[in-house]
Formats: C-alpha cells, structure tokens, sequence
C-alpha cells in the first residue's frame, strides 16, 4: 500500500486545458503543482487524492507513480516489473489492468509492453500463493499505468480514478459525436463568464455544456454521483476520510442566481438532453426550447454564448451557410453577449463574418479545434472605441 504521508500524484488531462486545471487545484488549496504536456505533478496526501477526483473538471485520470527505472529490453522489464511488492498494493483475489503508453524503440507495440508487464504480475502471486489474479479488460478492482518513454525510462503507476474522470455517473444519453464532459467544462472555465450572468448554448445537443456550466455555477462536484472510484480499491483506501469529503462538498453546493438556457432544433437531441439533465438532478433549473437558433430570441439580461455547433460528423446542412447564419444572428441578436465556440472546420470559421477576441486550440477527440470567442459590443461600446 502507499505508506508515505505525501506522495506524487499526476493529473491527465487535454492539450490546452493544462492552465485550468493548474488553478482549479489552486482553488482546492494545492499550490505546488507543476505544468508537464497534457498533466500536471503535485505533491499531496489521500485527503488531496480524493478531492482531486471528486473536485476536478478538466482531469481525465489522476495516477499515483509507484516505481521509476531504466530497461534495455522486454526481459528486463519482466525481471524489475517482478521485483516490486505487489500484494503490498492488491490482493490475489482481486482482478487488475495494465494501460501502457510506450513511446520506446525496444517494443513494436504498445500492448505488448503491457504484456510483459502483467506478465510479471502474475507470475510473482502465483509464485507465492500457487494462484494468479484474473485480467478484467472492462471493469477491473485495480487499473495499472505503464509508461516508457523514449530513453526507456519506465514508470508504472496506480489509476486512482478507475474509469475516466468524463464519466460523472450520471449521464444517460448521447448525441452524435458527443462532447466529453472535460472538454466542455474546460471550454467554460476558459471563457469569461462569471457565472452570475445568462448562460446559453445555441446548439445544446444531449446537454454536456449546459450541465457542467450549472455544476460550475451551483458549485457542484462533478464526480459527486460516482459511485466507484479506483482507489476504494485499494488497501490503504480511508472510507470515513472520502465520507467526510464527499459531505463537505454536497454542504458547499449554492442556489443558482442566473438562466442556463439550452436550444435546440432536433427533438430526438433535446430529449436526449432532458433526460441527461434530469439524471443529473438538474431538470428544474436548465431552460430547454426546442428551436432553429436563428429563431430563438435572446433574453434581455446579458451573459455570455457557449455552444458546440455542428461541424465534421455532426453536421447535417452546408457547413458554410451555418457557420455564416451564426455570426449574422450573433450580429443581429446578442450585442452585449460574449460568444464561445469551438470548431475543427477551419475554412467554415471564415464565414462568420466577425473578427474573433481570441483563438485557442483544443481537441475534441482526435480532432484538431479552435475555441473562438466574438466580443458583441452594443452600440454604446462601438462608440466609446471609436472615439478612443
């Protein structure tokens, strides 16, 4: 078991989000987290471990490094694989999976460097107790990390999080080419809503941005309805200090002050939606109309737009044209508003016709996107900036 009172701890997360998760460990009171690609390295206890899961939007996995050591070869990953105590962190009994990311010479593929690692594993419990742990490829009780990088460095790290972080535990339905819940929540933290001011989503689909924008405004953990996480697993797990945690963060949820409003032109996409709001027990604060978004009208309180729209798989209708009735209704309808959204059609985003704020690139998926951001300036602004 992880005996030390402070230990390494490494949260996966997406290109370009690496920034938002730096300071949403900041807000939960870690400050010595270190920027890496696609991650970042802290230094906490079991109390930081279970926040991080509950806490984080951004996060996808947060492993805990177990052992770091050079190999030259598959056999010499076998032979130090086999030298760490692995009944010190799960028993025989209990089912396991090795992740491998390899990025070394000495293997032609990645799985089986995971191979030869469970390999290991197995061969030292049945080495001592005549019986080997089973392999579960779908629902394992411990989840390994095996990475090798390129000088054939190699670490191998207990999965903390069990299955994906984007997986709240709650959602229901989804949409063609869905939106994971970290990229959406990400997109909203990157944005300049303050949370107290209209939030709308013009192209709402199965309702991933509208959910985590309330989450975000009521303070709610994302995770907070799991019911698994992989390190309940794990020999040293603390069920009473996780309990304490997770009622602290059900006491510090808040009403919510503003409209989270979705539209949405496809019946099938906002039922789809409502049922996934409701699972997330928020089905009497989210608006949802069923409407083309260039007839919705938009409330009068200003606020701010953050949509996915169609594009690539999802899209059903000349890109072009879309993109370009978009930025004409943005003109025409939300001055005032600050407009997100994230596209990978780069050619459909010079229809919009605006000039963007900011540009910055994301993926969704294996998808290479930008998230733009079009200040609509009322009029009165116009001319301040005229005179300027």
């Amino acid at each position: 078991m992880i005996t030390e009172k402070e230990f390494k701890i490494i949260v996966k997360t997406s290109f370009g989000l690496e920034e938002v998760l730096m300071n949403e460990l900041k807000q939960l009171g870690i400050n010595n987290a270190i920027l890496g690609n696609r991650a970042v390295t802290f230094t906490g206890n079991l109390n930081d471990l279970y926040k991080a899961n509950l806490w984080l939007r951004t996060a996808n996995r947060i492993i805990v490094p177990l052992q770091t050591f050079k190999i030259s070869s598959d056999t010499d990953l076998y032979n130090k694989m086999k030298l760490i105590k692995w009944d010190d962190y799960f028993s025989v009994k209990q089912s396991f999976l090795i992740d491998s990311t390899v990025f070394s010479s000495l293997f032609n593929h990645t799985k089986y460097a995971a191979f030869k690692a469970k390999d290991a594993v197995v061969d030292q419990f049945r080495d001592k107790y005549g019986i080997r742990p089973n392999i579960n490829t779908e629902n394992p009780d411990i989840r390994l990390n095996l990475h090798i990088d390129a000088q054939n460095n190699c670490t191998i790290s207990l999965d903390s999080s069990g299955e994906i972080l984007s997986k709240r535990g709650f959602k229901e339905s989804q949409s063609i080419a869905p939106m994971k819940e970290d990229l959406a929540a990400g997109m909203i933290l990157l944005s300049d809503w303050d949370k107290k001011s209209t939030f709308i989503d013009l192209f709402c689909g199965s309702g991933t941005l509208l959910i985590e924008a309330t989450m975000i405004a009521k303070n709610i953990a994302p995770n907070l309805k799991r019911e698994k996480f992989g390190f309940m697993n794990w020999k040293n797990n603390d069920v009473d200090l996780f309990t304490k945690i997770k009622n602290e963060a059900i006491a510090a949820q808040k009403p919510l002050a503003n409209k989270i409003i979705g539209v949405e032109i496809s019946g099938r996409s906002l039922g789809m939606a409502r049922a996934n709001i409701s699972g997330a027990g928020l089905l009497d604060v989210i608006e949802l109309h069923k409407k083309d978004f260039r007839e919705f009208n938009a409330p009068a309180d200003k606020g701010v737009i953050v949509s996915n729209p169609p594009y690539g798989e999802r899209i059903g209708e000349n890109v072009d044209e879309l993109y370009k009735d978009f930025g004409d209704t943005l003109k025409k309808k939300y001055n005032g508003y600050s407009a997100w959204f994230i596209s990978s059609n780069m050619e459909a985003l010079k229809k919009v016709g605006l000039k963007p704020s900011k540009k910055i690139k994301l993926f969704n998926g294996n998808l290479e996107c930008r998230l733009m951001n079009y200040q609509m300036y009322d009029g009165s602004k116009k001319m301040e900036d005229r005179r300027k």
